[in-house]
């Protein structure tokens, strides 16, 4: 009786303790983990649409404009956000005066005539 009696007992003590462990709260707010998750992934999913905005392709062609000169101090640098759109500046330097011009860009093209470093620029910046 008394090996019947501390079975039952022993049975019972295991009993209580896996049901206290399972009605015990998680420590450290681990029950808001899911919804903090999700959060998370909310905020990089707004995060990564809005660096596809961001111009963060950039390309940069030094080049000697002219013959006579040399020391490549003109360049055309292209600089882009993930879709192609954005912006190539060109500085053409000569002798005695130095000339800056903008192209817009859209999709990796532009509707004004590029130079062939424009278009290198343009090309280097696509990933």
């Amino acid at each position: 009786m008394e090996i019947v009696a501390l079975a039952l007992a022993a049975v019972a003590l295991v009993v209580a303790l896996s049901t206290r462990q399972r009605r015990r709260r998680p420590v450290d707010g681990l029950d808001a983990v899911p919804e903090d998750v999700q959060g998370l992934r909310q905020e990089v999913a707004a995060l990564r649409a809005e660096a596809r905005g961001a111009l963060r392709h950039l390309a940069v062609v030094r080049y000697d404009a002219f013959g006579d000169m040399g020391g490549h101090l003109s360049w055309s640098v292209a600089l882009l956000d993930d879709g192609g759109d954005g912006v190539v500046l060109t500085s053409i330097h000569g002798r005695s005066e130095a000339r800056s011009y903008a192209k817009g860009v859209s999709g990796w093209v532009s509707e004004q005539q590029l130079s062939p470093e424009e278009v290198e620029a343009i090309d280097r910046a696509r990933p």
